[in-house]
């Protein structure tokens, strides 16, 4: 089950660099101890770009976002439909507003869709096999 308030991207188009069609305000909740992880799902294969990069971004004020995390590259041959990985553990120091960014390197993509949002736990099929390298 996924809390629909905690939904950064659905089925969303990524054909060039962007940020994630909504930013999720944490407010009182961060800081307590909780575990939150991004959760990142394709849902579309992806065309002509290089490689991927997602960054998870924080800001005080919903407007000017820096960035938190960032994935290593993910080659294109990797994002097919049903890839999916995590992020583990969200910094319990982030900023009131979070963001996923989407950085495409080489070409922009011609096809490409995403899921993204926040869980209170380690989907199942989460192993080391999902994790991906930090920058």
């Amino acid at each position: 089950m996924i809390d629909a308030k905690g939904i950064f991207s659905d089925e969303q188009a990524v054909t060039a660099s962007a940020k994630s069609t909504n930013s999720l305000d944490i407010g009182d909740y961060r800081g307590h101890g909780n575990e939150m992880y991004l959760v990142i799902a394709v849902t579309e294969d992806f065309a002509t770009l290089t490689s991927l990069t997602v960054t998870l971004e924080d800001s005080a004020d919903d407007s000017s976002f820096a960035t938190v995390l960032s994935t290593a590259a993910i080659p294109v041959a990797t994002l097919k439909a049903g890839y999916r990985f995590a992020i583990e553990r969200i910094p319990f120091n982030c900023r009131r507003y979070l963001q996923v960014g989407f950085t495409v390197a080489g070409t922009n993509a011609t096809t490409g869709k995403i899921d993204a949002y926040v869980s209170p736990v380690i989907p199942e099929w989460y192993r080391d096999s999902q994790k991906v390298g930090y920058v």
